[in-house]
Formats: structure tokens, sequence, C-alpha cells
């Protein structure tokens, strides 16, 4: 299965130059409400970053496990909050703005497409697999509810939880999102919709993102470096799907934001 464009696509023609393709004006607007929550999504996902960020600075991660159950334990939105839990919805907006592109990006490469929403279908399931933020809430009230002969063994089951944290799921979660992200770029540079710097930035956080947060200082570090490519990813390609679906809903063409 190729990545081959559509051969019934005309190069360079497309939706991006203001709707002037009466086929994808008329195939676009059957898919506005995706379009609109793509482009919300995306917005949102930028949103939930700096919640993220803020929330690391201000209450740096625990690590332990008596940490983490006493966290849980005193504040448990602030230790659901510690172990990631608002990735698990960061994922969800990431994966309808997939869709949102999908819906764009089809008439260049329908296996293109198929692969980035099929992949990045795994990819959020993954992660979900991966988190460990609930299992520990769990095991965190049943520790301090437990008797002292019994809290060996749930420390003992927070640590195998805290261990699988960073562990093959995960792993697999960052590289499918890489691929994800690079097959995306490969797209968005052969679409007319967006603009080449789209492209650029999404590739930009491909490769970043081909290095594990959890292996060790590098892995953290272009971790933190990729948040800057993705977050103008999704100002600009989430703009430009709400754009598409302003479109539809009766914007005139001339008011249209076409790729710069």
């Amino acid at each position: 299965m190729g990545m081959e464009a559509d051969p019934k696509r005309p190069q360079g023609s497309g939706f991006g130059a203001g709707a002037e393709d009466p086929a994808q004006s008329a195939r676009l607007a059957r898919w506005t409400g995706l379009l609109r929550t793509g482009g919300s999504a995306a917005i949102g996902s930028v949103a939930l970053i700096v919640v993220q960020l803020v929330v690391f600075i201000v209450w740096p991660p625990v690590h332990t496990v008596v940490d983490v159950f006493g966290l849980m334990n005193e504040n448990p939105v602030l230790g659901l909050l510690s172990m990631d839990v608002l990735l698990l919805v960061n994922n969800l907006l990431t994966w309808l703005l997939y869709l949102g592109l999908g819906v764009v990006l089809w008439p260049v490469s329908r296996s293109a497409v198929t692969l980035v929403v099929g992949l990045g279908t795994l990819q959020m399931a993954a992660y979900t697999a991966s988190n460990p933020a609930l299992d520990l809430l769990t095991l965190a009230r049943l520790h301090a509810a437990a008797a002292a002969d019994e809290r060996a063994a749930l420390a003992a089951a927070g640590e195998a939880v805290l261990a699988r944290w960073n562990g093959t799921a995960f792993v697999t979660y960052y590289l499918l999102g890489a691929v994800v992200l690079l097959i995306l770029a490969w797209l968005l540079r052969r679409s007319a919709a967006f603009s080449r710097a789209t492209a650029a930035w999404a590739l930009a956080a491909g490769v970043l993102m081909l290095v594990p947060s959890s292996f060790g200082t590098v892995g953290m570090v272009l971790a933190l470096a990729s948040l800057v490519p993705w977050s103008v990813l999704c100002v600009m390609a989430g703009r430009r799907l709400l754009g598409l679906a302003g479109c539809r809903l009766g914007i005139g063409r001339r008011d249209l934001p076409g790729p710069r």
C-alpha cells in the first residue's frame, strides 16, 4: 500500500486556494462538524499543554511510591495531575485533530491518511494502557486503609505500576507518535490546503519525538523541545480547519484564510 497521490486530484489544486474546486467544496461541506471539532481540538491541545506546564512548574512531580501515595491521599486532584492524567485528555484531542486533518488530506493520499488515523489510534491506546494515574489512586486509598502488615504488599504493587509507566507501552506510544507526525508532514507538504510552514512544523515535531522522553536527560530535553513545534502545528492546522469549516457555514470565499 503506497502513499501515492490520488491520480484524480490535479496537482496544485485544492481547497486552500479559496474553495475554487466545486468537488472539493461539496466534499468538505459534508464534514463541517468534524472540521470544526478537529480545529477546536487542536486549539484545546495547546491550552492543555500550557496547563500541564504550569502544574509541572508549580507542583513538581513526585517519584517515589511513598510520595505518590501521600499526594494521592492528601490531594487526589493534584495527584492525578502529577501522573499526567491531562495527557489522556490531550491524546483524545490529538486524535480528533488527526480525524479533521484526514478529511482535508484524503484526496492527497488515501493510504497515508489511513495510516495516520490507524497508527494514531494505536498510539492513543498504548498511552491509555501505560498511564498509571487511576491505578495509583486506587492503591493509595487501599494503602491508607490497610493494616501495617498489608502495606508492604501494596507499596510493592505501587512500585510495579510506576515501573510500568515508562515501559513498553509508553515507548510504543511515543514512537508511533513520531511516525504519525512524519507521515502527516508528508501529507501536509503535498496539500494545497495547508502552507509549507505547517508541514515543516509537523516534520520538526516528528523528528524530535524519535527519542522517547523516558530515554534519560536527552529524551526529556527533546520531549520539552518538541512541545514548541507541536504547539505551532496545532495552532496553524487548527485555525485552518476552523477556517474551512467556517466557509461551509456561510463565510464568503474572500473571508476564507488561505495558506501562507
